[in-house]
């Protein structure tokens, strides 16, 4: 663990677990940490490889915008530096772009790809509620507390316990990013797109939503599972973006069987 310099910063990393590596990629102005209800369960498992993009967490922040190709080539930095020459890799929301792009720029360093919460960008993508959309462009602006605090009506299902969201601002706090690094992060999404490149994507595919998510609506995860050739698709109920806290046993158990059905056909060929 520590950090390795790419293209004008350096991106923090570190890895948890023995067995097949697993890149873990975070979404829009959330550090590494945010994986607290997900990583022990997988680093059981499989060696977990996480970064802070660009901007946050542990990670420098240089000057924006930070495009989603750049952020994707901070992810293979951080590969290299884990001496790791190809992983399962998991995106959430913009971690899911990043976990795109990834796999389009390095298509042999990828063993299977989960995309959770996202979505591939350009005039397919289905839009964000409105009122999802302003809270969005508005957060660069709020203090840290009151950014954190509008989201959640957009990233939380109704259903899920307040004391389960207090849990994961918590783990948040300490890593609240700054204006700049969230707008950076922000203007990059915000360029790109990936619709139209799908169907290059040629590894084993789990496509994962909240059937509530306001933010990125499941939509956006329907159109990626049909361009993308033999991908897997999992609407979870009574959950929104942030799925692995609404639902976690559910959204746990269908990424670990994936992963499980991707080692087992990996064993068979080597047969």
């Amino acid at each position: 663990m520590g950090f390795v310099a790419n293209q004008g910063a350096k991106i923090y990393w570190d890895e948890q677990g023995q067995g097949e590596p697993l890149l873990l990629i975070m979404g829009l102005g959330y550090p590494s940490d945010a994986w607290y209800r997900t990583r022990p369960v997988l680093a059981a498992k499989y060696r977990t490889i996480a970064l802070d993009n660009r901007g946050v967490g542990r990670s420098e922040m240089p000057p924006g915008p930070y495009p989603i190709a750049v952020m994707a080539s901070d992810a293979a930095a951080v590969l290299d530096a884990a001496g790791v020459e190809n992983a399962h890799v998991f995106g959430i929301s913009m971690g899911g772009m990043i976990a795109q792009e990834f796999t389009l720029l390095y298509p042999q360093r990828v063993r299977s790809l989960i995309l959770g919460c996202t979505a591939s960008g350009g005039p397919h993508a289905v839009r964000s509620d409105p009122e999802a959309t302003a809270m969005l462009m508005a957060r660069g602006n709020m203090t840290r507390e009151q950014a954190a605090e509008a989201a959640v009506p957009f990233i939380y299902d109704r259903g899920t316990p307040r004391a389960l969201i207090d849990e994961d601002i918590a783990h948040r706090r300490p890593w609240f990013p700054a204006p700049e690094a969230y707008n950076a992060q922000l203007q990059g999404i915000l360029a790109w797109e990936a619709y139209s490149r799908l169907d290059k994507i040629d590894v084993p595919t789990l496509v994962i939503h909240g059937e509530s998510d306001r933010l990125v609506p499941p939509g956006n995860g329907k159109l990626i599972a049909e361009k993308i050739r033999g991908s897997k698709l999992v609407i979870l109920k009574n959950a929104s973006h942030i799925f692995t806290t609404d639902q976690a046993e559910e959204a746990h158990r269908a990424i670990l069987n994936f992963l499980a059905g991707v080692s087992d056909r990996a064993v068979v060929s080597r047969k």
